[in-house]
């Protein structure tokens, strides 16, 4: 082991500190030709080339308006190609908690836009005929005590409010090997709206889209100064000022200093991921038999699922409160892999990479105006469908449609005292949770 903790034997002698979905989707090649120069004036200026932005771009551009999208970085260079391709349904607040904050009827239908989105996306990727290997797989969620495993059978017990029922089984210990081969876990419950897809493959198909609807995508345009002059914007970036009639900041994780308000109500936080080299297929049957993703009930979560050619284990997981090297952050996933599946011991790292995505102080992503800039963000881990919905959303907002209207609309942004973007209470937070992961609660 090197003296900054890295574990250098569980790499691949070519392992790459990128993501897996770069092979076959490479950032460099999904940018086209670059505009020669920016456009002087424009009627949507977005920055951000995620899925939000670029959602949102393909609503204005294909509405008329002329559409400028820039980004600081490669095209999708963020979380939108570097996340584990899982879409969930779920918004972290339960039902009872949303009720206590909201009242009754927003509660349900912010439980709602979560099951909208996985389905929204389904749609639009098959109306689009974008090729990212989506499907709707269903998820092992595992529970990592047994105190856990009750926990989640009374919750299946509940009767659900009229509406969010959900559709999901127990599967107790004795039986979860149908689902993943190890003895780890103390079974668990699989719920069958969640699905998988190619990120990469995703986002390349989002931005040809994009760009085929008419709206300019420009990399390597960091925007230096939002400037508010009337009605409009004066943009200054890398490769010219341009004059905006409205700006939607779509950032999420990698929110800057260039519009304090909204940074200092994103928590940015490393996401961390491995692929391992292949694996036999006869071990990969026995350790995955089928093609669910996995989480656990870990409050530092762990995530995985096959490639989507069945032949690696993408393992991700909160492993680090700072970390920005990969290096670093490859081996201890790799020692969390090896104690779910002791098999997996001499199986090295393929790829190690690092993203950062963004949570709420309240939990819930968040869409809105605020001194003219439209914004949506804050996904809480589940930006793969929830950004491009919410994306899609902000886009009809900018336009004025009614059909853009979210239960997310009007929910006040917290922020915290002395909050301004840094969030030194990470640290001691993943400690805290780590400690107590460890316990029987």
């Amino acid at each position: 082991m090197s003296a900054d903790g890295r574990q250098d034997d569980v790499f691949t002698p070519d392992c790459k500190l990128t993501p897996y979905w770069w092979d076959r989707t490479p950032r460099p090649a999904a940018n086209g030709d670059a505009v020669a120069q920016l456009p002087a004036k424009v009627d949507v200026l977005v920055v951000g080339s995620g899925y939000t932005g670029l959602h949102a771009a393909l609503q204005t551009a294909r509405a008329g308006r002329s559409t400028l999208v820039v980004d600081a970085e490669d095209c999708g260079f963020g979380c939108s190609t570097r996340n584990g391709g899982q879409i969930s349904t779920s918004i972290k607040p339960g039902y009872a908690e949303l009720v206590r904050r909201h009242g009754a009827e927003r509660a349900f239908a912010i439980l709602q836009e979560g099951r909208s989105s996985l389905a929204w996306t389904g749609r639009f990727i098959a109306n689009e005929k974008i090729d990212c290997d989506f499907a709707v797989t269903g998820r092992f969620h595992a529970a990592h005590n047994r105190q856990q495993y009750e926990k989640l059978a009374r919750s299946l017990e509940a009767k659900p409010v009229a509406g969010l029922e959900v559709d999901a089984h127990l599967v107790p210990r004795a039986e979860q090997r149908r689902e993943i081969g190890t003895d780890a876990y103390y079974g668990g419950v699989v719920y069958e709206r969640f699905a998988g897809l190619d990120p990469g493959r995703y986002h390349q198909g989002l931005l040809e889209r994009a760009r085929a609807s008419g709206a300019s995508v420009v990399p390597h345009c960091r925007v230096k100064g939002l400037e508010r002059s009337g009605s409009r914007f004066r943009v200054s970036t890398a490769k010219g000022v341009v004059d905006a009639g409205a700006v939607v900041v779509a950032t999420n994780g990698y929110t800057s200093a260039l519009t304090p308000w909204l940074r200092r109500r994103v928590i940015p936080i490393g996401s961390y991921i491995i692929a391992t080299e292949p694996i036999a297929p006869t071990l990969m049957a026995k350790l995955l038999p089928g093609s669910r993703m996995t989480t656990d009930s870990r409050k530092v979560v762990f995530y995985y699922r096959k490639s989507p050619d069945g032949t690696r284990i993408l393992f991700g997981g909160r492993v680090s409160a700072t970390e920005t090297d990969a290096r670093v952050s490859g081996p201890r996933l790799h020692r969390a892999l090896v104690g779910i599946f002791p098999e997996l011991r001499d199986t090295r790292i393929s790829h190690s990479w690092v993203g950062f995505i963004a949570y709420t102080f309240d939990e819930l992503m968040h869409i809105g105006e605020r001194d003219g800039l439209h914004y949506a963000m804050g996904y809480c881990g589940s930006g793969v469908g929830m950004a491009g919905y919410l994306g899609m959303r902000l886009g009809l907002q900018v336009l004025g449609r009614r059909d853009g209207d979210t239960a997310f609309d009007g929910i006040e942004f917290q922020t915290r005292p002395l909050y301004y973007g840094k969030p030194w209470f990470i640290t001691p937070s993943v400690h805290y949770y780590r400690i107590r992961d460890r316990l029987p609660i």
